[in-house]
């Protein structure tokens, strides 16, 4: 008891005796029940790693927040096990094949157990730019939201984003870039089963859309375009090389390097050129580059490598984007129209469960009056307009950079309609408005 009245004592030190205290029966009672219970039983109250969230009623895993990651996986954990990063032959360059990839990655996966649940949907985005400032003006600016864009959606969906701006080969450069960066990742992130490189200028403007994997179990390579142009028409432009997914095995370690063999960095560059063009039915420049070369590949080895290829068009893994700008007004309104059909589509909600809404809509989507024609591409590839250097072909600046910034706020919009906001006009990147409790994203309701 001497201990109890001892505590006692320095609260009324910690209170400031100087002053009145005015304590009432309940106050008297938590203050007795605090004292006479034994300090060890208390967390620090403000020492926020060594707290536990505990499940609620609607049986939610426990998050522990010392290994941290609401995907279950332990960031802190590596074991001294050797695995073939301890290889001293490993190499990540382009040029130097890796042999076993496919054991490596499960002996890999064996030594790190929370990385193996669910790793046959795990993505990682790859991206990025040249290590140079742009020339154009407005470039860097571009790329900037370019890479928020990818950023957003990769938040949205739980995938990783890694974003390359230096060459990781010397003679790969341009649009060879992505295989040396393809190759580096593979071996960087042993836990992702897919790497999904992205072109700087291709824009998620669904940020709703997550790729139907499951359809893809049987292939390694997916790529946007259509068969009959490739293997009837021979044309170079059968698919587009600036997005697809290619899985983390052996079978594409392999295709790397036969893809990097018709390449810049080999001696025969110049009589590669000459065959591929030879190839195709429709390829006028002289040099072969990376889509041409992946068509080469598909024509004359199909059986060793396309037959792991989907090529898809169900979905706008690459649309073309003269063929959406001008639509994105409709299409917004489209979806905010349905919007106010569907009471739960109208519910503030936190970012973390947009795929819960995501799935709602598309649900209800044909059901409420869409069609192809208002459905949001999932990709806007700008070809032919490139950011950077302030060159297209084809096209006028205007028509380039008015379409960019309407895609990157068409895209943004879907964003912002979960803080609270958006744009009432797609080409002005700055105002914004706020959206009332409970109202669609139509600009009616704004």
């Amino acid at each position: 008891m001497g201990r109890v009245i001892e505590r006692a004592a320095r609260m009324v030190k910690i209170i400031d005796p100087s002053k009145p205290i005015f304590i009432g029966g309940a106050g008297m009672a938590l203050l007795m029940l605090w004292i006479l219970t034994p300090f060890p039983t208390f967390p620090k109250l403000l020492d926020v790693a060594n707290t536990t969230i505990l499940p609620e009623i609607d049986d939610a895993p426990t998050i522990d927040c010392v290994t941290g990651s609401g995907q279950g996986v332990n960031l802190g954990h590596d074991p001294v096990d050797q695995t073939f990063y301890d290889d001293q032959s490993l190499s990540y360059s382009i040029g130097n094949p890796v042999k076993n990839w496919d054991e490596k990655r499960r002996e890999w996966l064996k030594h790190h157990p929370s990385f193996a649940t669910g790793v046959e949907d795990r993505v990682i985005v790859l991206t990025g730019s040249q290590p140079w400032p742009c020339k154009n003006p407005i470039g860097d600016n571009l790329l900037l939201r370019l890479f928020k864009n990818k950023v957003d959606y990769c938040r949205i969906h739980g995938y990783d984003i890694f974003y390359n701006n230096v060459f990781l080969h010397p003679k790969m450069v341009g649009l060879w870039v992505k295989l040396p960066g393809l190759r580096a990742t593979m071996l960087a992130h042993p836990e992702a089963e897919w790497i999904f490189w992205v072109d700087s200028d291709a824009i998620f403007t669904d940020m709703d859309i997550k790729p139907p994997l499951e359809k893809y179990k049987d292939h390694n390579l997916v790529v946007h375009g259509w068969s009959y142009n490739v293997y009837e028409k021979k044309s170079w432009a059968g698919v587009n090389s600036g997005v697809f997914f290619i899985r983390n095995c052996q079978w594409s370690m392999d295709f790397l390097e036969a893809w990097a063999m018709i390449g810049p960095q080999t001696p025969n560059y110049e009589k590669w050129s000459q065959i591929v063009s030879s190839t195709m039915t429709d390829k006028t420049h002289p040099e072969v580059d990376d889509q041409s070369a992946l068509v080469y590949l598909l024509l004359t080895e199909k059986e060793t490598w396309g037959n792991k290829v989907y090529i898809e068009n169900q979905y706008e893994l690459s649309g073309y984007w003269a063929h959406f700008v001008d639509s994105f007004d409709t299409i917004s309104d489209k979806y905010g129209t349905i919007e106010k059909g569907v009471t739960e589509l109208r519910r503030p909600h936190a970012e973390k469960v947009s795929e819960h809404y995501a799935a709602v809509m598309n649900e209800v989507f044909f059901n409420k009056g869409g069609d192809w024609t208002t459905k949001r591409p999932f990709i806007t590839h700008f070809t032919a307009c490139k950011p950077c250097s302030g060159v297209h072909w084809g096209y006028s600046d205007e028509a380039c950079w008015k379409g960019m910034e309407k895609a990157l706020n068409f895209a943004d919009n879907q964003v912002l309609r979960n803080y609270g906001f958006r744009r009432l006009d797609l080409l002005n990147t700055s105002s914004v408005h706020p959206l009332p409790f409970g109202f669609s994203s139509d600009k009616k309701d704004t």
